[in-house]
């Protein structure tokens, strides 16, 4: 199975099943004597990791991470850098009605007649608990680019939507609740329609944003290799991700350049940001913001009709701990991806400058 490696210079590689015993990785190209705070690491985990409120899956996994190589007193040494992160709550029984039936909207099938073999236990391979390794490495990443600040939080859920630009909200608020919502009102309302859906078996999508500050002027490659292009190649390999969008995104489309263009100021700063960021895919030092669309999880807790191996159709019903919503959980995966890809373009600007 190719495409399990992510990056240039920082390259990540993943390995690990949901239900199989660990999960794990090895980052490849961290610079040596970064002195890192390995519970900030195990912190961003937490954010991620399962069971760690009413609205997200009850599967109790303490997600801690093990370092196995490429830190000598917490400084990075410059080799790989090698993590695992056990598997302690797997309850696979929970799967074996789907041992020989496809789940609408869920990599069974496609996996299935990719490789010809498939576990079924949730999900293997394809299961949203892969990305704990990307928190690792990006919660490292993170704490290589020091001054950089990678911000995401949860801007809408179905069509619960916040108006307000992220400037105009404390985005610190995001971690005071259960949603990860900056604003407290719409936040208690996401809570509520959350727990309504999940109280019908059904599920719901929503959208995180992202903002990045303080990112120097000169980030990403022409062409191909374009800042928001590999921004939106992470945001789009995160499980259930269906949409990504940077500035002025859809909207810019319904706009005049006479009012979409970015003005200069003297120092070379813009009185506008529509661009997000980034010009002609390299980075020009204002905030760098994008929107990234989560589906509804597809394991719905009710009854469906589905196909089997043979082609037939068959009753299915919903069973296991699954989210009734992503994005709360969402967050702290854009944020490592995001940052992820900041670390690997600064690595390479470095060889140019």
């Amino acid at each position: 199975m190719a495409g399990n490696s992510f990056g240039k210079l920082f390259n990540l590689t993943t390995y690990g099943e949901s239900h199989g015993t660990a999960l794990g990785g090895v980052i490849d190209g961290c610079p040596p004597g970064i002195e890192l705070d390995i519970e900030a690491i195990q912190n961003e985990l937490n954010r991620r990791k399962p069971g760690q409120s009413v609205i997200v899956t009850q599967r109790k996994e303490p997600d801690t991470v093990k370092f196995h190589s490429g830190i000598f007193e917490d400084v990075t040494t410059g080799t790989p850098i090698g993590f695992v992160i056990e598997n302690t709550n797997q309850k696979s029984h929970d799967y074996s009605h789907i041992k020989d039936s496809y789940r609408p909207s869920h990599a069974d099938y496609t996996y299935d007649k990719k490789y010809g073999v498939r576990d079924y236990r949730g999900g293997g391979r394809s299961s949203a608990r892969e990305t704990a390794c990307r928190v690792v490495a990006g919660a490292i990443a993170k704490q290589m680019l020091k001054d950089v600040q990678v911000t995401a939080y949860v801007s809408a859920v179905g069509t619960l939507k916040l108006e307000k630009p992220y400037s105009e909200l404390d985005l610190a608020k995001a971690e005071t609740n259960i949603v990860r919502c900056p604003d407290e009102a719409m936040a208690s309302k996401m809570e509520n329609y959350i727990k309504e859906v999940r109280g019908k078996g059904d599920t719901v999508g929503g959208i995180v944003s992202c903002v990045i500050k303080n990112v120097p002027v000169g980030l990403g490659e022409p062409v191909f290799d374009k800042l928001h292009a590999e921004l939106g190649k992470a945001m789009l390999s995160i499980n259930a991700v269906k949409g990504f969008e940077y500035g002025s995104g859809f909207h810019g489309s319904t706009m005049y350049g006479s009012d979409h263009n970015d003005a200069f100021n003297t120092d070379g700063t813009t009185k506008t940001n529509y661009s997000g960021g980034i010009q002609g895919g390299i980075s020009n030092g204002m905030d760098i913001y994008f929107n990234v669309a989560f589906k509804p999880v597809a394991t719905l807790i009710q009854e469906y009709e589905t196909i089997d191996k043979e082609g037939k159709v068959v009753k299915m019903h919903g069973k296991g701990r699954h989210d009734p919503c992503v994005v709360p959980r969402a967050v702290p995966i854009v944020e490592a991806m995001a940052a992820l890809v900041i670390a690997d373009f600064y690595l390479l600007n470095k060889i140019y400058s």
